[in-house]
């Protein structure tokens, strides 16, 4: 198999993004007076990656014919929605090369300032779209809308729709699994209701994903959803990939969903990565460029957003607990050993010292970690991780009740408790080894950064499909920061993996809550987006919760709406429920 270097990466950019353009200012729009052919602005307009400075504009045009030449292509951006003051304008290309995609780079631009923007080729205008600037110096607040894990044959986009209600957000980080990579067939993954809702494939893509054109075209269906076109048209994203953008739980040179027959693992992942790359509104890898898709966003004295790869270029492949089972039990000792293992990487060394120096040169109130998998301990009774591991659901949740009591009962200082029930309480391991848990050294490292430097520390997370709140604590127990997880966008979460009945929910989201030392909050049946508010008193998460994503009727549920915050500075740190 290709193992991929940092150059393959540059490489990957470059190709997804050879259509880039960097704006400074305004300039003449010059069109091709012999090129009659009709143009069509296919997939709408996006923005995102912004800066004090500057922000990325995206769009799709697409001629009706002879696709091997390039169709010429104008922007505008301008301070007022008439477009009658304009700041910049140019012109660019859109070729075939690049699956018809165009980006500009636009830079020059005022601090902290809304702007508007749309494309024009020869006969036809894109959708204006709205963008923002980042501010600088001192700021009262800013405010995100974190989302994740959108499987659009589960169901509609509703929490897209829901999101672009709303006047109030900054931005909108997304934390990857975009789209995935599965078929729509009854039997895929989260698709038995696809061809009922109309979001089955079209027959053309409805296959695993492996090759450019494939990605490409998942691509073009996910931007097709209007929820998701009008959500990119109002708010800048600021994005990073999961391990779906390529294949499920990839790892640096691997994934579990690439299989014999499939080709070239590594050849799959620059394609799939060249496809995001053109699709999404992003800057490229640049060479001499250190931070390559990890990268810091500054909402002024505020917030420091540091945006993280754990799936592509530094990760180890994932442990797995059935290869430490023997006939005896789990092997504690080599799976300890392996787990804590300095040796074992999730960022890689060049992400890891930038992500240090990052920390330590920012002077922000608070240092957030824009990143995919939970950060969070998750440890749990090893009885209960080995009917899990064995995909034995049936009694778990008995299980899981009668593991809570006797924790409960732990915890109300009961005497009375055999050694037999103090032994199934406190025979603990990690419950997901995707997630920082498989990667534990790594996790000590980003910690004991943020505690030398007495940083305020909060990190978001997606990949789980729940929403889930906890404390930050280091190996010695001392609370170093907060996570905020959000809930997925469609993707079915842990009621479905488990085998949970609607009324077994409340019980198991309990039982794991006293399970979980480090846990504090705990949806795990619902899918939803999160806001998180930062001022200089508090960071706060609201996740909130649309009722279905099989109808385009839904609601918020309000009654499961819940809140937590932090407050900086030591002595704190740690979540309180919020009103």
């Amino acid at each position: 198999m290709t193992r991929l270097t940092r150059r393959d990466f540059l490489k990957a950019s470059a190709m997804g993004m050879g259509a880039v353009v960097v704006s400074t200012g305004l300039a003449g729009c010059v069109f091709d007076s012999d090129d009659k052919r009709s143009t069509e602005f296919t997939h709408g307009v996006a923005s995102g990656d912004p800066l004090a400075d500057g922000v990325v504009l995206w769009t799709r045009v697409v001629p009706d014919k002879d696709f091997e030449k390039a169709v010429s292509v104008a922007w505008e951006v301008a301070t007022d929605k008439d477009f009658e003051t304009l700041v910049h304008s140019g012109t660019a290309e859109a070729r075939n090369v690049h699956d018809f995609t165009v980006k500009v780079d636009v830079r020059g631009l005022s601090a902290g300032q809304t702007y508007y923007y749309r494309f024009h080729s020869s006969d036809s205008q894109s959708p204006a779209g709205t963008t923002l600037t980042l501010p600088e110096g001192a700021i009262d607040s800013v405010r995100l809308g974190v989302v994740s894990c959108a499987n659009y044959p589960a169901g509609y986009f509703n929490v897209y729709r829901e999101i672009s209600k709303r006047d109030d957000l900054d931005v909108v980080v997304h934390l990857g699994d975009y789209i995935y990579e599965y078929s729509s067939e009854a039997e895929s993954y989260a698709a038995a209701d696809a061809a009922e809702l109309g979001r089955a494939f079209p027959e053309d893509n409805n296959l695993e994903l492996i090759r450019l054109k494939d990605y490409r075209r998942r691509y073009g269906i996910y931007r097709d959803d209007k929820d998701l076109q009008t959500l990119h048209k109002k708010m800048p994203f600021i994005v990073v990939w999961d391990d779906h953008e390529v294949a499920n739980d990839a790892w640096e040179n691997g994934a579990e969903n690439h299989n014999d027959g499939e080709g070239d693992y590594g050849t799959r992942k620059l394609e799939a990565l060249q496809a995001y790359f053109e699709w999404m509104p992003i800057r490229p890898v640049i060479e001499g460029n250190d931070e390559a898709i990890f990268r810091t966003f500054r909402f002024g004295n505020l917030v420091d957003l540091h945006m993280l790869d754990t799936r592509h270029m530094g990760r180890d492949e994932p442990l797995d607990y059935l290869n430490y089972f023997t006939s005896a039990g789990l092997d504690e000792a080599r799976f300890t050993a392996d787990v804590g293992s300095k040796n074992r990487t999730l960022l890689g060394a060049e992400q890891l010292l930038w992500l240090q120096s990052s920390l330590g040169y920012s002077t922000a109130t608070w240092q957030v970690l824009g990143q995919q998998i939970l950060m969070g301990r998750m440890n749990l009774p090893a009885e209960l991780l080995v009917k899990i591991a064995t995909e034995d659901f049936e009694g778990l949740p008995q299980m899981l009740g009668e593991l809570a009591q006797i924790k409960g009962r732990q915890l109300a200082g009961d005497t009375s408790l055999t050694p037999e029930e103090s032994a199934r309480i406190n025979t603990v391991a990690p419950y997901n080894l995707d997630a920082w848990d498989g990667y534990q050294y790594e996790r000590e490292v980003v910690l004991g950064t943020a505690k030398q430097l007495n940083k305020n520390l909060v990190v978001l997370a997606g990949d789980t499909h729940n929403a889930w709140a906890n404390n930050l604590k280091d190996i010695d127990g001392d609370q170093i920061g907060v996570e905020f997880a959000t809930a997925s966008v469609s993707s079915p979460g842990l009621e479905e993996y488990l085998e949970l009945e609607e009324e077994q929910i409340a019980g198991a989201e309990q039982g794991i809550g006293l399970l979980a030392d480090d846990l504090d909050y705990l949806n795990m049946n619902q899918r939803g987006y999160m806001v998180v508010t930062f001022t200089a008193e508090e960071a706060r998460a609201d996740w909130y919760f649309v009722d279905t994503i099989k109808s385009r009727e839904y609601a918020i549920d309000t009654a499961r709406s819940a809140s937590r915050s932090v407050r900086p500075g030591v002595g704190n740190r740690s979540l309180e429920m919020s009103t």
